[in-house]
């Protein structure tokens, strides 16, 4: 009988490097579903836009909802829970708890190191976040970049080379987008001298908050945004239907409560509705223009960032054979406050008028862009980031591989898991790795890869998808809600009360996950008795 290190080497003789593709995968930070011009967005993306143009759009791809745990799902192929980042790094809302330590399990199998095992150069340049220990001890050759959560774009000293006393480029005036992508480019001029393929994982801090970006291409966007956020849904969720995105018949849901706020009672929200754009002062909409305006400009300079990388690729005649998968970490984030006027997150987050205008997303300057223009982000889906309903959990994705992708040009619905892609990976690899994710490379060969259950928690939201079925609670204790996606992944249709059955059996799912994922309840209530909230 062939020992296992036997078994993997057998697989990776079996797939010749010439044969197995090098593999870039690239992650924003907090970009809503609908920001990108190829998902139906008024943000200029035309490098990711050409990649959707002859690549594969995949609808249905889902994260954790969080930035945490979706980075240790997508490095490690198991629920966040199960190796200890049910919540963010540090757990100090779940000390304790096993599921909730903050801290990645030591014995978790990481992908870089997979696919270094496989024979693969591996690259890291951009946002870590999955704390101690670091990139490079848990597998990548090269890192740069920012190792915690969030900070200043414009200060060179929060971001970090790895392992030390390797070559790093210096800035005469810096900010990490650029930065980030310059590295990547180095790096891979580097893993070119070497005759094996190679994994770069290119994780952008954009457009995450603070936002950071340069005043021209702010300019360039002021005035698309001072239409306001209510006019905007509805041309992006028109486009969106064009585009095959949504189906024709998909209504905009209502604006999302203002967040983040996770209050719930029996009777539902206990919380407000986002504003009508027209009834906001006059200042006030010319601040908030000014922040989504910056927001837009951080992507738009991340789309700048990618062109570069692929211009590189082509340059060097890799284009052909590499897989790149590009998604983001979770849905667009509320944070900080209703509107985005919350000095909490920054002494800086505060109105500005006149010409302090002009300040805004410059170097000392902090700013977010609040709840409503989240909600626009995410048409048109209900609420964020932080949440287990569609508008937390469902990230655009972009596949292109012109040597081994099918349908190109095409649109795939197809419901797939961050915890998928390690699995996927390794795969193409010629490898495998023991995790919870399940192999859909056949997705890339157009086939339709049978996918079981998927599960969530986050701050005691919760949900179950099992096929068309999804249940769904808000934290810390509101019912179960019931949906048929296939039907109605806007959720304005509760079946819970004429299917009570249904929602009682995909809560016990629900229950039996929890238990072994070491999911617990984020609050001792009735909601998480057996058979769920829905009794």
């Amino acid at each position: 009988m062939l020992t296992r290190r036997a078994f993997l080497a057998s697989l990776s003789a079996l797939a010749a490097p010439a044969s197995r593709p090098n593999i870039l995968l690239i992650l924003a930070d907090d970009l809503g579903y609908s920001d990108l011009g190829c998902f139906g967005g008024e943000i200029q993306t035309p490098n990711l836009n050409r990649l959707a143009a002859s690549g594969v759009r995949f609808t249905q791809l889902y994260n954790n909802a969080r930035c945490c745990p979706s980075r240790a799902a997508l490095m490690t192929g198991q629920h966040p829970h199960k190796v200890g980042m049910g919540n963010m790094v540090g757990g100090q809302s779940r000390d304790g708890f096993p599921g909730y330590s903050g801290r990645v399990s030591a014995d978790a199998p990481f992908l870089p190191a997979v696919l270094k095992q496989a024979g693969y150069t591996t690259l890291m340049a951009g946002k870590w976040h999955l704390g101690q220990p670091g990139p490079v001890a848990r597998g990548f050759d090269e890192f740069f970049g920012m190792v915690h959560g969030f900070d200043s774009f414009w200060d060179a000293s929060k971001y970090t080379r790895l392992p030390a006393g390797r070559p790093a480029r210096t800035y005469e005036k810096f900010h990490a987008t650029d930065a980030i992508t310059d590295h990547a480019v180095d790096f891979l001029a580097q893993a070119r001298k070497a005759d094996k393929p190679w994994f770069l994982y290119l994780a952008y801090n954009a457009p995450h908050f603070p936002l950071h970006a340069p005043k021209d291409l702010i300019d360039k966007y002021q005035p698309v945004y001072e239409q306001g956020w209510d006019k905007l849904r509805e041309s992006r969720l028109e486009r969106m239907a064009a585009k095959g995105i949504v189906p024709n018949r998909t209504r905009l849901t209502p604006r999302s409560v203002v967040g983040p706020n996770r209050v719930s009672t029996p009777n539902g929200w206990a919380s407000k509705q986002n504003p009508a754009w027209d009834s906001l002062p006059a200042d006030r909409r010319k601040d908030l223009a000014r922040r989504m305006a910056t927001f837009a400009a951080m992507v738009d300079q991340m789309d700048q960032g990618i062109g570069r990388v692929l211009a590189d690729l082509k340059a060097s005649n890799q284009l052909d054979n590499t897989l790149i998968l590009f998604f983001a970490d979770n849905g667009a984030c509320a944070e900080w406050d209703p509107y985005g006027f919350d000095v909490s997150s920054g002494p800086q987050n505060i109105l500005h008028a006149g010409e302090k205008l002009k300040e805004m997303g410059q170097p000392g300057t902090y700013h977010s862009y609040g709840s409503a223009w989240a909600n626009m982000g995410n048409t048109p889906w209900r609420l964020y980031k932080h949440y287990t309903h569609e508008g937390g959990i469902s990230t655009p994705c972009i596949a292109h591989w012109p040597r081994g992708l099918k349908g190109k040009g095409g649109v795939n619905h197809t419901p797939w898991h961050f915890i998928d892609i390690l699995p996927t990976f390794a795969a193409l690899a010629g490898t495998r790795a023991e995790c919870a994710g399940v192999n859909m490379a056949g997705l890339f060969a157009g086939e339709k890869p049978t996918r079981g259950p998927l599960f969530w928690e986050h701050e005691g939201s919760r949900a179950v998808r099992d096929g068309k079925w999804k249940i769904t609670a808000i934290a810390p204790a509101g019912p179960w809600e019931l949906y048929d996606i296939e039907a109605d992944r806007t959720e304005l249709n509760n079946l819970a009360a004429t299917h009570p059955e249904r929602v009682q059996r995909m809560a016990r799912m629900w229950n039996n996950w929890a238990k072994e994922n070491h999911v617990v309840p984020w609050i001792w209530s009735p909601a998480y008795s057996e058979g769920g909230a829905a009794q």
